[in-house]
């Protein structure tokens, strides 16, 4: 049985209790029931009513739901997490089926003590919103970046006043095309119906496209870091991230309006900048999610090297094998993923120049990974250049052609002249392609490399450490960038940043960079945390070793007295 106090600590590192004083927590705390599933055991089936809402002290849990005859696995919570809330608030069956992982022990109050607990404290009905809303997002959505390891806890757009803004514009536009197109009709001016006919459709797709616009931006927190998505429709697409490891602190910021309407800022700084959530519903209990991923993550890799010292020290002493320990942030090695569906533009790129050695933008041997710049930039520098030296050997041809059907034998001039000046149209082409070859990003397993070779000239080589990486983002610019799929990729290092311009599929760049950075990272840490537990284990078994004899002089002093 867990002690009063105890639970009112524990629930104090939830989200959902963070605005409550301890006053407020006791009744809360002396209400939660304790209950324990062995692993495998099912703690609610999908479709089955629902009448608990739980919180895992201890263990961790899958969550599986059957979609087309198939179960699938959306998520595992551990340590901290809760659910079953969903069902309860909206008065449902269970949307999915909930099975412990692992020996998990749970706390959980009835139906009736969860309605009556939202109705005392009014302020547990935001972080049960921002919640709930966040998971339903995230089922539906199911981004393919995400580690196998990463769970989603916070996924947001921004408010819907935003929403009423972008639209507001259009809408009144639409009203405007519409009086305008009665009046032709009234008039009998087909001209100036047929106008406003236009201009309203215009005005229909432009508030389609604002909308679609609003919906494209997501703010997200998963157990590893935080995340902001921007897209801009056919013009830009960006993703700016931050490990939870580099986070400094959590701020909101809100105006008159924004306290109303209960929205504003999330500001999220880090070692590098900030990572703002702009015009979020219920801005403070959002913070609180972070603050809370934020706490569990620093919680989560000490316990872990506490683990691992434990496990050093009994090997030492001969009482256990060695057990390994994955890091905190250590993840499994995954393909990279795409950040969005390839347009047409894209795959036809892919099928053209994707196995080409000549033209290929994508590489890997052995342990790197190099990058050139995008085709479409290779073919915006050439193609005057080749469009010269074609127009030259038409002009060769046909001179030639003229030349023997008239039988002369003598040197033709303008061949010979044709013939030199397509040279230089030649050269520049060859110029062009050796200049986008050389033009080259790396990525090795301890660090990035940019190198700018001029052909036949300089060369300007740029090089950081993975683990001095702080921060990366990526985006793609303009209707061009967009169809073919192609952008830039920030990487932040100290005060400077580097820049991999114009490659092809920016968003799967990044995740590479971030692949490597995080493995460097971790197999240092690991190796730096691995000395360090073997110099405390032999220091600790030298100690154990010993122990008896230094008990033994304590407990009988004079014999050390006699012996000297």
């Amino acid at each position: 049985m867990i002690s009063t106090p105890a639970r009112v600590a524990y629930l104090r590192r939830i989200h959902l209790f963070r605005d409550l004083k301890d006053e407020e927590l006791v009744p809360i705390a002396e209400k939660l029931e304790e209950v324990v599933f062995e692993e495998g055991k099912e703690i609610f089936k999908e479709g089955s009513a629902a009448d608990r809402f739980y919180i895992i002290y201890q263990g961790k849990v899958t969550i599986t739901q059957m979609r087309r005859n198939e179960t699938v696995e959306l998520a595992s919570l551990v340590n901290g997490d809760y659910f079953g809330e969903e069902a309860l608030f909206i008065n449902r069956k269970r949307s999915a089926t909930i099975r412990a992982a692992e020996k998990t022990f749970l706390f959980f109050i009835s139906r009736k003590e969860f309605n009556e607990l939202i109705r005392r404290f009014p302020r547990l009905r935001a972080g049960f919103e921002i919640s709930i809303a966040s998971r339903r997002l995230a089922r539906q959505l199911r981004f393919k970046w995400l580690r196998p390891d990463e769970v989603i806890y916070f996924l947001a757009r921004k408010h819907y006043t935003l929403l009423i803004d972008a639209l507001a514009l259009p809408i009144i536009l639409c009203i405007a095309a519409m009086g305008v197109t009665a009046w032709g009709v009234l008039v009998n001016s087909w001209i100036t119906s047929g106008g406003g006919i236009l201009f309203f459709v215009l005005m229909v797709l432009w508030a389609i496209w604002r909308g679609i616009d609003w919906g494209n931006d997501y703010y997200i927190v998963t157990n590893q870091r935080v995340i902001w998505l921007e897209k801009v429709v056919g013009i830009y697409d960006s993703r700016q991230e931050a490990p939870l490891s580099t986070v400094l602190s959590v701020g909101v910021e809100t105006d008159l309006v924004g306290r109303m309407l209960d929205y504003g800022n999330v500001v999220v700084r880090t070692f590098v900048g900030k990572i703002p959530f702009n015009h979020v519903a219920h801005p403070y209990q959002a913070s609180h999610m972070v603050e809370e991923q934020w706490s569990r993550s620093k919680h989560v890799a000490s316990a872990q090297e506490k683990e691992a010292m434990r496990d050093a020290i009994r090997k030492k002493l001969g009482l256990t094998e060695k057990i390994a320990v994955k890091s905190a942030t250590q993840t499994e090695k995954v393909s990279v993923p795409r950040l969005y569906k390839p347009g047409l533009g894209a795959i036809l790129v892919a099928k053209l120049f994707a196995n080409s050695k000549i033209f290929r933008v994508r590489f890997e041997a052995g342990d790197t990974i190099t990058y050139r710049k995008h085709i479409f930039v290779l073919i915006k520098n050439i193609w005057l250049p080749a469009l010269v030296c074609l127009f030259f050997v038409l002009g060769m041809g046909l001179r030639a052609y003229a030349w023997f059907r008239s039988g002369m034998t003598n040197v033709d001039i303008l061949f010979l002249l044709l013939f030199l000046a397509f040279f230089y149209p030649l050269w520049r082409l060859i110029y062009q392609y050796l200049d986008w070859s050389n033009d080259i990003f790396l990525v090795t397993e301890d660090q990035i490399i940019d190198i700018d070779k001029k052909p036949f000239g300089t060369e300007e080589r740029k090089a950081a450490p993975l683990e001095n990486i702080l921060a990366t983002a990526s985006e793609r610019l303009g209707i061009i960038g967009h169809i073919f799929n192609y952008g830039t990729v920030y990487i932040t290092v100290g005060g400077s940043k580097l820049a991999f311009e114009d490659v092809y599929n920016p968003a799967a760049v990044q995740q590479d960079i971030d692949n490597r950075r995080i493995a460097r990272k971790n197999k240092q840490e690991e190796g730096r945390a691995a000395a360090e537990r073997e110099r405390m284990a032999d220091w600790l078994a030298s100690y154990h070793e010993n122990i008896q004899e230094i008990e033994s002089e304590l407990d009988h002093p004079e014999n050390e007295t006699k012996s000297g």
